[in-house]
């Protein structure tokens, strides 16, 4: 309603507007080469430049309006896509877009194990594992307006796409507009240096990238994000409910993530020699998803088990066996014996 006003009154001094601002261009191109200030003289032209400024200043409120959200965090206003649309350009692939640099600091001893013990024990039972990209600390790029910026959780998963880039080549980042499906889940290992960016606490500048929180939320809505602290061994879960987070509730602390038939949940165990909390899979009855190393130690220590049992099987078999070759000697020995009474005695035990 306001708007509709405004821009009545706009109409209505439109034309004496354009001569006004004719008329300031035109002063302020001669004052300049004065270096003097365009003031307006007579009434009039005060009038109608007063309207003139009082119309530029509310056409530009909505700019101004964008500035405030973006100092209050509100993504939305700050995040604006080019509007070029991205079928006209010639889009960059994996090839041209690498996860290395060199500038970014490694990653710590931690977050390389914990993530390989996600990746090793996620092993869904309805999904063939050709079907599955799992990565951790690699690149996601996720707008093609803007291509060169990305995101690079700890961990992530893709459900639909092969694990080789084109079915041949190992890939060197996750291209989103190039693979053209998003991750089902993504986990940040908290550390001291990302954790205020991790947990959402950070907002993003005007035409800067915008923060984890708000790619992951906003702009890929990946259906989980998982968040665990090893300092504070704290499991969050936050699932895409009407696209925004909502921390989930978990159930002995794990939780149920039905498009993997998985739980995800902690356990404390050792694992390449620490012993502590870690983040792992669990299968429907709350079993633990062994990793190919555990099931291999696993299936060789059943080996070695079954290979003993049979081993004291088949001695507790010779030992029958020396026993009743024992009872059969006995049992000749006192036949012997008793067929030496009888002949003693002049009977012939052959004959009885």
């Amino acid at each position: 309603m306001m708007y509709c006003r405004l821009s009545s009154v706009w109409e209505k001094s439109r034309s004496s507007i354009i001569k006004s601002y004719l008329a300031e261009q035109l002063l302020n191109q001669t004052a300049a080469k004065k270096t003097i200030q365009f003031e307006p003289t007579t009434p009039c032209l005060k009038s109608t430049y007063a309207k003139y400024r009082w119309h530029r200043a509310i056409m530009q409120l909505p700019q101004r309006l964008n500035l405030l959200n973006v100092s209050q965090g509100n993504f939305m206003t700050a995040y604006q896509h080019d509007s070029q649309h991205p079928q006209t350009k010639v889009l960059p692939t994996m090839y041209d877009l690498p996860s290395e640099d060199p500038e970014e600091p490694g990653l710590d001893v931690f977050h390389r194990v914990q993530a390989q013990l996600t990746s090793d024990s996620c092993i869904p039972p309805n999904h063939p594992l050709d079907r599955l990209f799992i990565a951790s600390d690699l690149n996601i790029y996720y707008d093609p307006n803007h291509p060169n910026w990305y995101k690079k959780p700890d961990w992530f998963i893709v459900v639909g796409v092969p694990q080789l880039y084109r079915e041949r080549d190992l890939r060197m980042s996750y291209v989103v507009w190039d693979e053209q499906v998003i991750p089902l889940i993504v986990a940040e290992f908290l550390s001291d240096s990302t954790e205020a960016e991790d947990l959402g606490f950070t907002y993003s500048e005007p035409n800067k990238p915008p923060t984890k929180w708000q790619v992951y939320e906003w702009i890929l809505k990946i259906p989980y994000y998982i968040i665990f602290s090893k300092h504070t061994n704290q499991l969050r879960i936050f699932r895409l409910v009407r696209n925004r987070y909502r921390e989930q509730f978990l159930t002995d602390g794990k939780f149920w993530i039905p498009e993997l038939e998985l739980s995800i949940g902690l356990w404390f165990g050792s694992y390449q020699g620490c012993s502590r909390l870690w983040l792992r899979w669990y299968d429907l009855n709350g079993n633990l998803v062994l990793t190919p190393e555990e099931f291999q130690r696993q299936r060789a220590e059943t080996e070695r088990e079954r290979a003993e049992t049979e081993r004291e099987r088949a001695e507790t078999e010779r030992e029958r066996a020396e026993a009743e070759r024992e009872r059969a000697e006995a049992e000749r020995a006192r036949a012997d014996r008793l067929a030496e009474i009888l002949r003693a005695m002049n009977i012939n035990p052959d004959e009885l």
